[in-house]
């Protein structure tokens, strides 16, 4: 029986994979490019997370349930592709879920290697964004890390409290749930309400 980080896991891939392929959308009709960008965008920070961290073999080549995510993520964006345009922040909410996923499962993998707690934070939030970047390159679009909504902080907000539950002993499930839903809550706010870091130069 599968347990809840696994399921986490397949999740997160499943989403990235949905985010990956809808971002190509409007640029083509080809099934193996949005196939692609969808993979790319699901393994990628995961795979510069474990090259960085010398986790070998990589989480996908090592699972082939991964695999199968990215291409059950591919198909639904394929078959409901046009039901999916029509409902606002389709993207986001499954990009939202997706880096909320990553970065738990990155901190966790990261301490599991034995890394110091500050470290599995930055490893958390790189699993989770990494992909969206390779995704944004792939599609010709800016980097959403460069953007001024509010993204990788959020990520690196759910380590951080992920990282303070887990010190102070708070069953593991919950600690999961409740980062999560912290990540995801602060991105779709972020969005909704065009929060943003004060800028770096107009001070």
């Amino acid at each position: 029986m599968m347990d809840f980080q696994y399921a986490l896991e397949m999740l997160g891939t499943f989403f990235f994979a949905i985010s990956g392929a809808l971002a190509v959308q409007d640029q083509h009709d080809d099934l193996f490019g949005a196939g692609f960008t969808g993979f790319v965008t699901a393994i990628g920070g995961g795979t510069l997370r474990d090259i960085m961290l010398g986790s070998y073999p990589l989480v996908w080549i090592g699972d082939i349930g991964y695999l199968y995510a990215i291409f059950a993520g591919v198909i639904v964006a394929f078959i409901f592709v046009k039901s999916l345009e029509r409902l606002k922040r389709t993207f986001l909410v499954f990009d939202a879920l997706g880096i909320s996923f990553f970065t738990i499962l990155g901190v966790e993998k990261a301490l599991a290697l034995g890394v110091r707690p500050e470290i599995a934070a930055i490893m958390g939030m790189f699993t989770a964004i990494m992909g969206g970047v390779l995704r944004d390159v792939l599609t010709n679009e800016t980097p959403v890390l460069f953007r001024k909504e509010i993204y990788a902080t959020a990520c690196l907000a759910g380590a951080i409290l992920y990282l303070i539950l887990f010190c102070v002993g708070v069953d593991r499930d919950i600690n999961m749930a409740a980062s999560i839903i912290l990540i995801f809550t602060i991105r779709v706010l972020a969005v909704k309400y065009k929060l943003a870091l004060p800028n770096f130069r107009n001070r």
